[in-house]
């Protein structure tokens, strides 16, 4: 890409904004490089990584990358061989070590996949072992610690001993009446690293020691007195051997980083990597940037906004295949220009791996080049005008355009006479698009307009303006050329009228009669779009009807079901009461049949006996049903006239259930709910469906009177089939509540398992289980199931 067309579109900007986000001197520089690409897998790699990144960034901290300004300076230093770093650089390389380590680290924790995050980190080596050294030996302030060797321990303490000495020593002076009066000031302080007394320059003799200088006013001389001289020797001396430690320290420290170059490099780019990648993703996040799709052909952007204009109003622009060129027309000040940049620099920033300001469903092809002969470039120096530099421009494109191309002119044509420009614009655009290019075009000459209008493959659209007032709406309206308004705006913005009158006269009757006929065509394309707005406000509102009808029938239904589990829940309830009435019955016949087989003078019952105890069972259960299974009665019943048979299927009204007929008596019918069964008056049911099945006979209840004291707790159903099992089983558990057995065997076996399975199945739903489990090892094990029955 020509430097020249970054500069028209200013994607250098863009770059600068870019490099805002940097967090290290390694990346900001390489963001500095940032330029579109024209290969197309690169480009689909670096959309695909800054998405990526962007995801990740939304969902997890920022990369802790910390390195200082002075970085790039360090790692020059470390290159040097046999150079000791200083310990502050070494300390600022050590926090920028670990950084990367702590950043590579959080991307392999985080949840998700990150392929390209990974494959930027994943050559980063790991400097643990280097910079816990660094931290041992440097504290914090960038001061080699005296546990860092032992030579440096033992200089330092012999250096504490001797300043201790000599601050003594000092000391008796600034205390001594003989020797304090000579003093100018009773402080120790510093000369050339040795410490001396400030003393009275009249008295310079009455001290003995070395002058090691002068104040500005000549009133004081700093003495070292002759009795801390050796001290003084001794101190310099200490302070060589710890300066020779300190950088035997710092050198062994660096060439320990010095060793690992190749796998330090290595880590330098992928922080770097990692930084432009971070870069780019929170740029484009800053600009609420999307991933655009890439094509073959299509340009397409969505509501694009210009990054740089701020509150811009976004623009869709559009070249759909066959189309290939795009000529945009409209009033001035309408917003051409800036659409003409947007389309461009969204194009340059797609291309380098930066998301773009737009709605999703935005594509764009791949281009190899990119041109643009946007606004005034003459030169003096080059003896251009305005014209020569535009037809300079277009003469450049021709000869270095590749394809696929895309090319931006605005204000083709202009700078000459209007009716010769406007023939080599259409003959310019003719070119290029012949070519191969796409093209974006703005112009205000009839003669392309003409063009855009009667030529395949050449899209125009305008821009509108509010009919009233002629102000720009901003938006583009394709399929129509646009009017360019000059005369309507030059009234607006205030020049006089009687110029504007005199324009409209000089107007020849052909231009007059296309300007007319352009207001018609917006009046008309006025209408049609107002028309669409109306259709697309009613389709709205209906859809809007449609979803409060839904939600209202799911209201509906789910009161219908609350209600219907309410009713299913009370059912329930008053079955459970009736079988513990018939409980209580049985109960009562049973200890009554007790009572008389235990009488001493009847060795048996006698038929007229058993007769009664039968019909006092039969009426006891016949009381529970009429009162637990009469329906609900209601203020007003509807009349049917179709009589329910056994097996209908009918609903039960007021009740809403849908039940089946399984016998009719005398105005009422018993019912079969969902395997519950009730009794309803004929009248208040509703016939819905035939019989369902063979027709069901009525119930009949057997009550045994026998003793029971000899039924067993165990059955053995080994080597029967499932069917043969279930059904000795279900007769089985009713003996047993029968006889007062709560706690009962089944033995089944091993053998495949299939007779367990179908046991555990027929056990889980049976209402007089109350639970069962296998057998505990010394009784049967998995080969016997044992089952409790309910109270």
């Amino acid at each position: 890409m020509q430097s020249a067309v970054l500069r028209a579109l200013e994607f250098d900007r863009i770059v600068e904004m870019v490099r805002g986000f940097a967090m290290t001197p390694m990346g900001d520089e390489r963001l500095a490089r940032l330029a579109p690409s024209s290969d197309p897998q690169q480009v689909a790699r670096l959309l695909a990584a800054t998405t990526e990144t962007t995801r990740y960034l939304a969902a997890n901290n920022l990369f802790p990358l910390r390195a200082s300004a002075e970085l790039p300076q360090t790692l020059a230093a470390l290159a040097v061989e046999g150079r000791a770093l200083e310990a502050s650089r070494l300390l600022s390389l050590a926090t920028f070590l670990d950084s990367v380590d702590e950043s590579k680290q959080a991307i392999r924790r985080a949840p998700g996949a990150f392929p390209h995050l990974e494959a930027a980190t994943g050559a980063a080596a790991s400097f643990g072992s280097e910079t816990a050294q660094v931290r041992d030996k440097i504290d914090p302030s960038g001061d080699v610690v005296d546990d860092a060797s032992p030579e440096l321990k033992h200089v330092r303490e012999r250096l504490r001993k001797q300043r201790s000495r000599l601050r003594g020593t000092l000391e008796s002076y600034l205390r001594g009446k003989d020797t304090a009066k000579y003093l100018q000031d009773l402080v120790v302080t510093e000369r050339n690293g040795r410490y001396v007394l400030v003393v009275k320059a009249e008295h310079r003799s009455s001290i003995p020691g070395i002058v090691h200088g002068a104040s500005t006013s000549g009133a004081s001389l700093f003495l070292e007195p002759l009795s801390t001289v050796e001290i003084n020797n001794d101190i310099v001396g200490l302070l060589e051997q710890e300066a020779e430690q300190v950088h035997r320290i710092l050198l062994a420290l660096s060439e320990a980083f010095r060793a690992r170059t190749s796998e330090l490099a290595r880590t330098i780019d992928a922080a770097t990597e990692l930084d432009v990648l971070q870069g780019r993703a929170r740029f484009s996040d800053s600009i609420d940037g999307i991933e655009p799709d890439l094509s073959d052909g299509a340009f397409e952007l969505q509501a694009a906004r210009h990054p740089l204009v701020k509150g811009a109003v976004p623009v869709t622009i559009k070249i759909i295949p066959p189309a290939s060129c795009l000529l945009i027309t409209g009033p001035n000040t309408g917003g051409k220009t800036v659409a003409l940049k947007t389309a461009g620099l969204l194009t340059l920033m797609a291309q380098s791996g930066l998301q773009i300001p737009a709605a999703h469903g935005s594509r764009l092809p791949v281009f190899r080049t990119v041109f643009a002969d946007i606004g005034d470039e003459q030169s003096i120096d080059a003896s251009l005008s305005t014209f020569s530099a535009h037809i300079t421009n277009m003469a450049g494109m021709d000869r270095e355009l590749q394809t696929p191309a895309l090319v931006l002119l605005d204000e083709i044509g202009s700078g000459t006479d209007p009716i010769e420009g406007g023939a080599l614009g259409v003959a310019i655009v003719d070119h290029l698009r012949r070519r191969g290019a796409t093209l974006i075009a703005t112009s205000h000459y009839d003669a392309l307009k003409t063009y855009a209008s009667t030529t395949d493959g050449v899209t125009s659209a305008a821009f509108g303006f509010d009919a009233e007032t002629f102000a720009p709406t901003y938006q583009l309206q394709y399929g129509t050329p646009g009017r360019s308004l000059a005369l309507e705006i030059a009234a607006r913005i205030g020049l006089n009228e009687s110029i504007i009158a005199a324009a409209r006269q000089n107007l020849s009757a052909r231009e007059a009669q296309l300007a007319e006929h352009l207001a018609k065509i917006d009046k008309d394309m006025r209408a049609l779009e107002h028309e669409q707005r109306l259709a697309a406000r009613e389709r709205e509102t209906l859809a809007a009807a449609e979803v409060r009808m839904r939600e209202r029938d799911e209201v509906l239904r789910q009161r219908e079901e609350t209600y219907r589990r309410r009713l299913n829940e009370q059912l329930e309830a008053e079955i459970r009461e009736a079988r513990r009435a018939i409980d209580g019955v049985i109960a009562d016949l049973k200890a009554k049949s007790d009572l008389a087989a235990q009488e001493a003078s009847k060795p048996a019952l006698t038929t007229g006996d058993t007769g009664a105890l039968r019909a006092d069972a039969r009426q006891a259960v016949e009381s529970i049903v009429r009162k637990f299974a009469e329906p609900v009665s209601q203020p007003s019943r509807v009349e049917h006239t179709e009589v329910p048979v056994i097996g209908d299927r009918v609903v039960v009204g007021g009740l809403g259930l849908e039940a089946v007929v399984t016998a009719v008596h005398d105005g009422t019918a018993d019912l079969d709910v969902r395997g519950k069964r009730m009794r309803a008056a004929v009248r208040d049911l509703r016939v819905v469906g035939g019989a369902v099945g063979a027709p069901r006979s009525s119930v009949t209840v057997h009550v045994a009177l026998q003793p029971r004291d000899g039924v067993p707790v165990d059955l053995n159903v080994v080597g029967c089939t499932v069917d043969e099992a279930i059904t000795r089983a279900e007769r089985f558990l009713d003996e047993s509540l029968l006889s007062d057995q709560r706690t009962v065997r089944l033995i089944h076996g091993y053998g495949t398992g299939q007779l367990k399975r179908a046991l555990a199945g027929f056990l889980q739903q049976h209402p007089l289980v109350s639970r069962f489990a296998a057998a505990p090892p010394e009784q049967g094990g998995g080969g016997v199931t044992v089952v409790e029955l309910k109270d």
